[in-house]
């Protein structure tokens, strides 16, 4: 199996010896799926499933700064076309690839029936880690750029069949 930019190099030449105009069909290509990408990151990234976990806990901010972190209009240097997929929140990696949990006293983490809450005047606190060592990761980036190639794949076949009608 060809690796994926081989194949993008392959449909690149057949869209050169057609007679298309190869960088605007990149920018309007990788656009759309950098559009998608962000959206997958965006679907996949906590909280995800509609429920709140606790009062003051969970935000959705890190799901909303894939749209605003990352660069979707096409910059054309060159030969290539760049965009960027990213999530600038100073914990996104760590939601991402999973993380170790030490435990550790957390000021200000009390316990509301079964959510975890945080006071709203600070008091109290929780040791945390006890029983959890390790969280695993959501892997968004990696969920992402998969429709990013799959994407890519789909439209640029579509764009060699349509210039050899």
């Amino acid at each position: 199996m060809s690796s994926f930019g081989s194949q993008m190099r392959k449909r690149l030449d057949e869209l050169r010896r057609a007679g298309q105009d190869v960088p605007k069909i990149m920018a309007e290509v990788v656009e759309g799926a950098t559009i998608e990408a962000v959206r997958v990151a965006t679907e996949n990234t906590p909280p995800n499933d509609g429920t709140i976990a606790g009062t003051n806990m969970r935000s959705g901010e890190m799901a909303q700064h894939w749209a605003t972190d990352s660069q979707i209009t096409p910059i054309i240097m060159g030969r290539s076309v760049r965009t960027e997929l990213s999530n600038y929140m100073q914990y996104a990696s760590y939601v991402n690839d999973g993380h170790r949990v030490d435990k550790h006293f957390v000021p200000g983490l009390i316990k509301n029936g079964s959510l975890l809450e945080r006071s709203p005047n600070g008091s109290g606190g929780l040791m945390v880690g006890t029983k959890t060592t390790y969280v695993k990761g959501k892997y968004m980036k990696q969920k992402a750029n998969g429709k990013y190639r799959d994407v890519v794949r789909t439209e640029l076949d579509k764009r060699v069949r349509e210039a050899f009608k």
